[in-house]
């Protein structure tokens, strides 16, 4: 795939903050992962056992993205299904620009990590031959999707992280913030980190790190996911001189829980699975108008669908409508759904669901191969955080956790292999950043975090156009421009730093592709231009 490279020429401080590792208390560790969702653990959990892990978090252990992961796994196992169609199915919904190498690793090797995590004691759902149970959701071609009731991520997460904490040789370190990959001519030496409050640094070395850290969904006010998603891994990445890929293509969920008190809560794609049909605020009947496959098209083909209809009929929301299925059905099926709903005062047996679309994924990330490396040597990124071409301009519904199972398991390897050169590699130099002055201004952080989440909301959502972006990058410069040189003092301003890096790029990769493809969508430029844009744009970082 061509790629269109873009070297971002604004001048950047390479480290967030001032310090000196002379005066840092230092451990010394193999590998260091960023994150502790599915990708980081399954990665420290294929990792040959004589090598000395760290995982840290910046909350607790089990607040991440991958625990609010509801519908499941994509994987093809029926005698009607292949590889072969899932990816079919996978580059469909990618809409031209999937890596297919990347894809291929993906549908051939799913099988055998799923097989994984049945021995590790993940309880999914079976039919009455003790087979695992398959749904069908958006996209795809066949019923292929795995899963534990609506709570999936939650079910592999627990178990995984109750694996991964009785291993001898991985630390786990919760309340421990990224700060910086520590890094010297090109190549990873470690990790900066700072408490909870930011008022203790610590360097973790080691000559790998791992980045499974998750996506940038808190760049947007109206999202399903949660306040930890602030694209911390890729800002870092891109200070050290990673590669940020693919930023422009950010997946709205279609259907989101749409109440006064509540409109993050993510109804699944799997209740559109089970048969569930999406009306309009006048109760009609409207995705055949714009899908053959109806309900089950490529989400930002529904997501798009919704917003139309909303229009038309001068309406906040939609309605989900699975009254057809009985509550004892839906009750088992969707436990976590139902009782949610029935808090808010819908039966889904009787009542139709008000939704609304909401900020879910992030399709890009930090640039890497079919193995997880990034062009820093030392440095992988795995999971969301990370953008090896799997997802192209959409990702296709349930690939998201099979990704970070692949991929954390080829890292896994790759540390296998290499093994015996890192413990052999030395050189752990004293880093030192004392580059400019810092200014004592206090920044009411909170306030333009909340600043930035709604111009991006309202400008760079959906249905994008020049006048919206170009009037978010007005916003969004001057806003870096506020807070340009100020010393950070807390970790709520590292992320606020975090999000403004990665917001601006956003909005000019929005900018720069001028055409509609996948989630991307242009009001002014509707089509999709293959013979101009069938091609990834890609940041350039570092000083």
């Amino acid at each position: 795939m061509q790629k269109l490279i873009q070297k971002d020429t604004a001048r950047h401080d390479r480290y967030l903050i001032n310090f000196d590792t002379n005066y840092l208390p230092c451990e010394f560790y193999d590998v260091v992962i960023i994150g502790s969702g599915i990708a980081g653990v399954y990665t420290a959990l294929s990792a040959p056992r004589n090598a000395k892990i760290l995982i840290i978090t910046k909350e607790a252990i089990e607040i991440n993205n991958s625990v609010l992961a509801q519908g499941g796994i994509a994987v093809s196992l029926d005698q009607k299904d292949s590889p072969e169609l899932h990816f079919k199915d996978t580059l469909y919904a990618g809409a031209g620009l999937c890596d297919e190498t990347a894809v291929n690793a993906l549908v051939n090797e799913a099988a055998e990590n799923i097989a994984t995590l049945c021995l590790y004691g993940v309880n999914f759902d079976r039919d009455e031959d003790r087979r695992l149970s398959l749904t069908r959701e958006g996209a795809h071609s066949m019923n292929r999707i795995i899963h534990t009731g609506d709570a999936t991520g939650k079910e592999v997460c627990d178990t995984l992280v109750n694996a991964v904490s009785a291993l001898e040789n991985v630390t786990i370190k919760e309340q421990t913030f990224a700060v910086d990959i520590l890094t010297e001519d090109g190549e990873c030496k470690g990790v900066l980190t700072a408490n909870e409050d930011g008022t203790e640094l610590k360097t973790y070395y080691a000559p790998v790190v791992v980045c499974a850290s998750g996506g940038y969904g808190r760049l947007y006010s109206k999202t399903t996911n949660p306040e930890v998603a602030t694209g911390d891994g890729a800002a870092i990445a891109y200070r050290a001189g990673a590669e940020l890929m693919d930023l422009e293509f950010v997946q709205f969920h279609p259907t989101v829980l749409y109440h006064p008190d509540n409109q993050s809560f993510l109804i699944s794609e799997a209740v559109r699975g089970e048969g569930a049909l999406l009306r309009n605020s006048r109760g009609e009947l409207f995705m055949e108008k714009y899908h053959p496959m109806k309900e089950l098209a490529p989400r930002d083909v529904v997501s798009r669908a919704i917003i139309q209809e909303m229009q038309k009929t001068g309406s906040n929301h939609v309605f989900l409508d699975i009254t057809h299925r009985d509550k004892k059905f839906l009750e088992h099926r969707f436990p976590m759904i139902y009782k949610t709903c029935l808090s808010y005062g819908f039966d889904m047996s009787k009542d139709f669901i008000p939704v609304a679309p909401s900020q879910h994924y992030s399709m890009g990330g930090i640039r890497t191969d079919e193995w997880g490396r990034t062009n820093i040597r030392g440095f992988y990124a795995v999971g969301e955080a990370a953008c090896n071409g799997i997802h192209g301009a959409n990702r296709l519904a349930s690939n998201s956790l099979l990704e970070g199972l692949v991929f954390g398991r080829r890292i896994g390897l790759q540390i296998k292999e290499n093994l015996n050169q890192i413990k052999l590699r030395e050189g752990f130099k004293p880093i030192i950043s004392y580059k400019r002055e810092w200014i004592d201004k206090k920044i009411d952080v909170a306030s333009m975090i909340s600043r930035l989440q709604n111009v991006m909301n309202q400008n760079v959502g959906i249905i994008r156009s020049k006048e919206s972006l170009c009037a978010a990058i007005d916003e969004i410069e001057e806003m870096k421009k506020e807070v340009d040189g100020v010393k950070v003092v807390h970790t709520q301003f590292m992320e606020l730093k975090n999000m403004l890096t990665l917001s601006s790029m956003v909005v000019k990769a929005a900018l720069m592709r001028e055409e509609s493809r996948g989630a991307h969508f242009r009001s002014d430029f509707p089509a999709t231009d293959d013979k101009n844009w069938r091609k990834n744009i890609v940041f350039v970082g570092g000083n």
